[in-house]
């Protein structure tokens, strides 16, 4: 800038490379220097701070997204109170919380080894060929021993792994966190191969998180599961007390071991009783391998059943142990393996009650063991009580048949022998004449009905003496014994006295005789009715058995005739057959009873 001639000023020029805000701040006559410009530090930092805003906003969502797949998680963990469905629910929600392409929960055993192994993310065909699931050995083992997170980058770098079995696909990573039931361990929550490359903090703290929510779900899981336990183990008392209760029932200790392998949800169950010697021999079995355990037995001192049953005190046991210790061979391939033995009876043991798991499954507490005990006492109760009725009611019978029977005796007979001698006077008085004969024979017919009456009397009173060791009592027990084959009940009559008349021989061949002839009936003649009439005389005893059935013929087996014609003969007696009109046949045994 600079003054004119005429004393005017000029005017400002502005650079043509010079913006407008550049001219606008250039101080008078500095057309020659650089131009001002705005500098770049404020607009980057604007940038980064946006940029670390957008990057908190992701890292909010992430965790809130995360946040909500762990409430989504306890959601399905805590749906069902079934604790199989429980522990399966929580393994998936935990590969899919953390992100894990392999998730599993190990159940802890009283022993300190796995008894449950719930897994998700592997075929079923990979599992099939890696075998059997694994027992709490390596980093599970250490997680058992040390119940506090671990978190590995690479598991094969640790020193507490203990590798692979074949066909086991390839992990790397490793999270594994304990899940707690109030103040014990219940088991531990395992996580590998995180699909982000590894785990991180916030994965161990998301899962630690989880399994608090499981091990509360696992103890609702248990108490529900405790509750219907016992209302089921209630329900079988009262089902087995009703149904021992019924008449003509089925045996007790089939139903006792049938009601026991359904609630206490048992493969087999089985019922020892001694055998007389130093064994415990399986009278009852029902489940898998039922017929082959039948009739084993296991010694007394030797076994834990016998324990149970010296001691009275329940027990629970493995499987194999006790096989160990049998008498007799096992049944082969048996995958059998925990056990709980309860003693049976109410107020002294009696024999044990034994239920079975297969290998795998869950196996028996001190809870099933407890309900199992009190249902099978409460079960020998109710037998108990069932035999008392039983024999009250026997001996109701009993009594009123003594009554019958003295009744008869007092009073028919009596009036009977009245009767036959006033008909005996009345006949003497008529002399030889028509109407004397026909006295005389209906006096002979009251003797025979007077010797029906007394032969019924003694088989009334024969019931109430089933061990009589008389001929006549053994001789009733050879009809009772062979009624089931023939389908009726033989009419039996005896007349004389038995007893003082025979010797031992004699009254076993009569036995033998007796025996064989309703054998051959039952087997050959299709009868519907028999009579037996056993006359005592002095000398000889008869046996005269007749039937309405088919009769001899050349098809009949001559065995059993031929035996029965010796036994005659070493009696010096003699052995008759002859046909019975109209149907069947007449048997004549006779003997000698004199030196």
């Amino acid at each position: 800038m600079g003054d004119q001639p005429d004393g005017r000023h000029e005017p400002w020029t502005i650079d043509n490379d010079m913006t407008d805000d550049a001219a606008r701040t250039d101080p008078p006559g500095s057309g020659d220097e650089e131009p001002l410009r705005f500098p770049d530090a404020p607009r980057l930092d604007l940038d980064q701070l946006l940029s670390q805003v957008v990057e908190r906003a992701q890292e909010v969502m992430g965790t809130q997204g995360r946040l909500r797949g762990l409430l989504r998680a306890n959601r399905v963990v805590t749906a069902d109170l079934t604790l199989p469905v429980v522990l399966r629910h929580i393994v998936e929600a935990a590969r899919e919380l953390v992100g894990a392409r392999y998730a599993a929960l190990g159940v802890i055993a009283s022993d300190g080894h796995l008894a449950e192994f719930i897994h998700v993310g592997m075929p079923q065909e990979m599992v099939r060929r890696i075998g059997s699931l694994p027992q709490g050995k390596g980093l599970l083992g250490a997680l058992i021993d040390d119940p506090h997170p671990i978190r590995l980058d690479r598991i094969t770098e640790d020193e507490r792994s203990s590798g692979f079995p074949a066909d086991h696909p390839e992990m790397h990573s490793f999270l594994g966190v304990p899940i707690r039931v109030r103040t014990a361990v219940f088991g531990n929550l395992y996580l590998a191969e995180s699909i982000h490359g590894q785990f991180s903090a916030e994965d161990e703290e998301l899962a630690t998180a989880l399994a608090s929510t499981a091990g509360v779900a696992i103890e609702n899981a248990r108490l529900f599961e405790s509750a219907r336990s016992r209302q089921d183990w209630l329900q079988a008392s009262a089902a087995i007390t009703r149904e021992v209760l019924t008449p003509d029932t089925t045996n007790p200790l089939d139903l006792i071991a049938e009601h026991t392998r359904h609630t206490a949800h048992a493969d087999l169950v089985t019922i020892s009783r001694p055998d007389g010697g130093h064994n415990l021999r399986v009278e009852v079995a029902v489940g898998i391998d039922a017929a082959a355990l039948r009739d084993t037995s296991v010694p007394i001192h030797e076994s834990l059943s016998g324990q149970v049953y010296t001691t009275g005190r329940p027990r629970l046991g493995s499987w194999p142990q006790e096989q160990s210790s049998a008498t007799a061979d096992a049944p082969a391939g048996t995958d059998i393996d925990s056990m709980l033995v309860v003693p049976l009876g109410a107020q002294q043991v009696t024999g044990t009650l034994t239920a079975a798991r297969r290998h795998g499954r869950p196996a028996f507490t001190a809870e099933d063991l407890d309900l199992a005990a009190s249902f099978t006492n409460q079960a020998c109760i109710a037998i108990e009580l069932a035999e008392a009725r039983t024999e009250q009611q026997r001996n109701a019978m009993l009594d009123e048949r003594d009554r019958i029977a003295a009744d008869l005796h007092d009073h028919v007979i009596q009036r009977l022998f009245a009767a036959g001698l006033s008909l005996q006077g009345t006949a003497a008085g008529l002399g030889s004449t028509p109407a004397a004969d026909r006295i005389l024979a209906t006096i002979g017919e009251l003797d025979t009905t007077i010797s029906q009456i007394r032969t019924t009397i003694f088989q009334l009173n024969h019931v109430t003496q089933p061990n009589d060791p008389s001929l006549r009592g053994r001789l009733l027990d050879v009809i009772t014994d062979t009624t089931p084959a023939l389908g009726f009940t033989p009419a039996v009559r005896f007349t004389g006295q038995l007893e003082g008349i025979t010797t031992p021989t004699l009254a076993d061949d009569l036995l033998a005789v007796l025996r064989e002839a309703l054998t051959n009936i039952a087997r050959h003649a299709h009868a519907n009715h028999t009579d037996v009439q056993i006359t005592a005389q002095p000398d000889q005893i008869t046996l005269d058995i007749t039937d309405n059935g088919t009769g001899l013929t050349p098809t009949n087996r001559r065995s059993g005739l031929t035996n029965m014609h010796h036994r005659a003969q070493r009696h010096n007696g003699t052995l008759a057959l002859t046909p019975h009109h109209p149907t069947g046949t007449h048997l004549t045994w006779t003997v000698s009873v004199t030196p």
